[in-house]
């Protein structure tokens, strides 16, 4: 939480409350831009949206205002960056908040921001009560029925729906979120719950929570099918993983917070401890339960290293390593005591 406060800028032109989070630092804590698809920018809406789901969770549990206000100020970013009928752009060039409009990782689509924003909107609705943000997700989630993204994108726009349905049930989306399943669970080889239809091999972890969609949904929609699909999927997907450590070319703080999240809503959606068991193993890893058996989260400094690159640690630590961390880690009393005593120190 201290290395996400410290990332975390003003962005007046998005309005007086309105925050966004540096995408990288340094292992000096010097921050830059994204440049993998060309100059991307400083901040984007991807890292606002998950931080703001992060804060509204820990601010629910804590009862903390400055969380609370946190959240308000990513959330007010959020919806800033929405372009019109449900889409958004995602970067923005500098810190005065000059958008990134044709930028491929930025353009307005049916990608993962939008994917991303309207989860958060969903989070926004519920447990902060934002009236502005009701009437964005309506139109966000109308605009993801019209789109046809890939299943990983497409597992987000379930969770969503699955988020606004916890709070009121509605004919008209559980339709829709039925439709979505039926798409996840129709991209599959060897039983393995795919992230696109061109993957090939084992899928990539970063992102894959398409299991965790469908064991949720399997209870909302009372389909045992789905339920069918994600453990089967579940199991040849992740545990093997988990066991070994994340013995893998390269992990990041996300593919172990999908890790994470998957099951724990399989251990929710089955009532099975050994679930429960993976995800606190999956959790270690941040704890140096790794091959290169090192520290990812320095707890005495409150900050998260990018990951692991062919067994070498990556000491940058970016907004998305310890937006994930913090997701993954949220029960966890040290997140906890220290949140609130870090939140008023955002920029």
């Amino acid at each position: 939480m201290r290395q996400l406060a410290a990332l975390t800028r003003r962005v007046p032109a998005a309005g007086p409350r309105a925050l966004a989070v540096a995408v990288y630092s340094g292992s000096k804590g010097e921050l830059f831009g994204a440049r993998e698809s060309g100059v991307e920018g400083v901040a984007c809406v991807d890292d606002a949206a998950r931080a703001c789901v992060l804060l509204c969770r820990l601010w629910a549990v804590t009862g903390n205002v400055a969380l609370r206000s946190w959240a308000e100020g990513l959330l007010d970013f959020v919806l800033w960056m929405h372009e019109a009928d449900g889409r958004w752009h995602n970067f923005i060039y500098d810190w005065n908040g000059a958008r990134n409009s044709e930028g491929p990782t930025s353009v307005a689509g049916i990608n993962f921001w939008q994917a991303r924003a309207i989860f958060a909107l969903a989070e926004a609705t519920l447990l902060l009560d934002n009236g502005a943000a009701r009437g964005v997700l309506a139109e966000g989630l109308v605009a993801a029925s019209a789109g046809s993204p890939p299943p990983d994108v497409r597992a987000l726009h379930a969770l969503t729906a699955l988020a606004v349905l916890h709070r009121a049930p509605d004919p008209s989306l559980s339709s829709r979120l039925a439709v979505w399943c039926e798409e996840l669970a129709g991209c599959r080889v060897d039983g393995m719950l795919m992230n696109s239809p061109d993957e090939r091999g084992r899928p990539h972890l970063w992102g894959h929570v398409q299991e965790a969609a469908l064991i949720d949904a399997a209870v909302a929609l009372d389909r045992q099918d789905l339920r069918e699909v994600a453990v089967s999927s579940a199991n040849a997907v992740f545990t093997e993983v988990i066991e070994s450590g994340f013995d893998l070319p390269n992990v990041h703080a996300y593919d172990v917070q999908s890790a994470v999240f998957v099951m724990e809503r399989l251990a929710a959606g089955t009532g099975q401890q050994r679930y429960r068991e993976l995800a606190q193993k999956a959790r270690s890893w941040f704890d140096g339960r790794n091959p290169a058996q090192v520290v990812i989260y320095d707890r005495a400094i409150g900050r998260v290293a990018d990951g692991l690159d062919d067994g070498r640690l990556n000491d940058r630590s970016g907004a998305e390593a310890n937006i994930s961390a913090g997701l993954a880690l949220s029960d966890d009393p040290l997140v906890l005591s220290t949140a609130g005593g870090w939140a008023g120190r955002s920029e």
